[in-house]
């Protein structure tokens, strides 16, 4: 058995058909099978004899997001450290290498690769979003303001940035910002009910009451199964006086997600407020069915 090198004109071809499909969705649903015959195709034209230079870093990125896809994030962030140095200023590469090293938690060593991907890509959203979260992670929130900042200045409907942005004012007590950050998200994408779930809270904690209901109401309109909104929305109505709303929002927040034990323990509160005790010794068995160390139930 002799084996022939590939002829440059063949492996040009493969190559480019390889870089056409890089879906990154499609590598996540590929299976364990398929994903390895891909990633042996591209090693494969990797180390051809024919191959062209120019070549290499795309396809060691794309070897690199198929072991990324498949969780295997030590050899992704081989591959990418091979494809910057083949092309040092590959933002691309650098982006994905920082997310792998965040995945595995080395938040210090993803930071220095975002850097490097917004040093040769000034106006890369997505590097200066993915440095903010993680030092977000690190808990050097001023700084992950200033990233998300960076990557909405690029791209300033970038919802997820502004979300995101929005928790990080959140934690440092910056609440009337925090609202106007998850105003921009909502804005920019009417249907993120984290970001309203997260917009009531603030309201709340800034006893804007009626304002948080709402905010609520238009998370559990874009998804009717946010068990946490509907409990969020039961205990502000409760505050309220609400208390047979209250419940009927408890029951939305048990009925969609049964093991809630703090829904339970509300709705018992709530009841209890009525004069409903059977329902209310009920309700708080649910709680401590399903938490058995709550001791406030």
């Amino acid at each position: 058995m002799f084996e022939f090198p590939i002829d440059r004109e063949t492996l040009e071809q493969e190559s480019s058909r390889i870089l056409e499909d890089t879906d990154y969705e499609k590598y996540l649903a590929l299976t364990p099978e398929e994903r390895t015959q891909r990633i042996l195709v591209i090693q494969e034209l990797i180390t051809a004899e024919n191959q062209i230079s120019n070549n290499q870093p795309e396809l060691l990125r794309e070897l690199g997001r198929l072991y990324h896809a498949a969780k295997d994030y030590e050899k992704a962030i081989a591959s990418y450290d091979q494809a910057v140095k083949f092309k040092p200023d590959y933002h691309q590469a650098w982006n994905n290498r920082g997310i792998a090293l965040f995945n595995l938690g080395r938040n210090e060593e993803a930071i220095l690769s975002y850097n490097q991907a917004v040093k040769f890509k000034p106006d890369d959203h997505e590097a200066w979003y993915n440095r903010g979260v993680a030092l977000s992670d690190l808990g050097r929130k001023e700084e992950a303001i200033t990233s998300y900042d960076q990557a909405l200045k690029f791209k300033p409907d970038y919802h997820e940035a502004w979300y995101n942005r929005g928790i990080a004012l959140s934690n440092l007590g910056r609440k009337e910002e925090a609202i106007l950050s998850y105003n921009q998200a909502v804005k920019s994408n009417p249907d993120d009910h984290e970001a309203w779930n997260n917009r009531g809270i603030v309201l709340s904690d800034l006893r804007r009451k009626e304002e948080a209901i709402a905010s609520y109401d238009q998370a559990v309109k874009s998804k009717p199964d946010f068990h946490q909104a509907w409990n969020n929305r039961g205990i502000v109505l409760s505050d309220l006086g609400r208390k047979e709303e209250a419940i009927a929002s408890y029951d939305q927040a048990v009925k969609f997600k049964p093991d809630f034990h703090q829904a339970w323990f509300h709705r018992g509160i709530a009841l209890s407020n009525l004069g409903r005790n059977e329902e209310t010794i009920a309700s708080y068995d649910q709680a401590v069915k399903f938490k058995p160390d709550f001791h406030q139930a």
